[in-house]
């Protein structure tokens, strides 16, 4: 594949890579493992600063273009918590079924539909500073309990609207087509490939 479609996943986290690689299938995708150590920055409240950030920073350490997003589970009866906070939600001592179940301790006692979206929005930045951004949701419900083993963070206890089964229980193709990554990195796609079409 030519080199000009090669991008570097700005993220650590081993699950998002493989979504990502699924969702952008015309690229070649590399991940942070490839790289030397890259140090972000604290993350704050704002999705798309937090996106643009992240491929800004990957972009400059690696040299390649890099894509990165920031995504966050926002559910109603908690005024839209834990949103942009939600990988660190109840703090740096959890792990991905520590927030989860403390999720569902916070909503105990409140009646469905419990009402949640997730949203993501997905940026690609150039080693020439230039960038681009997406965003995209998927609305549901959270469930009274964790279902499901595919996926990870709150799938398993997200149930998209249209659907029975929690995020964690449908299959990948599922899964890409409809979530808030799925949609927010295939609306990326285009505004990259019109970036590599002007370069050439």
């Amino acid at each position: 594949m030519s080199s000009e479609r090669r991008l570097v996943v700005a993220s650590g986290n081993p699950g998002k890579c493989r979504e990502i690689a699924r969702i952008l299938t015309g690229f070649e995708i590399l991940s942070l493992a490839d790289f030397a150590p890259i140090d972000f920055p604290e993350e704050g409240a704002d999705y798309a600063e937090n996106a643009r950030v992240k491929a800004a920073v990957a972009a400059r350490s690696t040299g390649w273009p890099s894509v990165a997003d920031d995504s966050g589970l926002e559910v109603e009866a908690l005024e839209g918590r834990p949103g942009a906070y939600s990988a660190r939600y109840g703090g740096p001592g959890l792990d991905d079924r520590g927030r989860l179940e403390k999720l569902l301790e916070e909503l105990a006692g409140v009646p469905a539909p419990r009402r949640a979206r997730f949203y993501c929005v997905a940026a690609c930045a150039w080693p020439d500073g230039a960038s681009e951004v997406a965003d995209g949701f998927c609305e549901g419900v959270i469930l009274d309990a964790p279902r499901g083993t595919s996926g990870f963070g709150y799938d398993p206890i997200f149930q998209p609207n249209g659907f029975d089964r929690a995020m964690a229980e449908l299959d990948r193709t599922e899964k890409d087509g409809l979530s808030h990554r799925g949609r927010a990195f295939g609306a990326l796609e285009p505004l990259i490939e019109q970036r590599i079409r002007s370069a050439r």
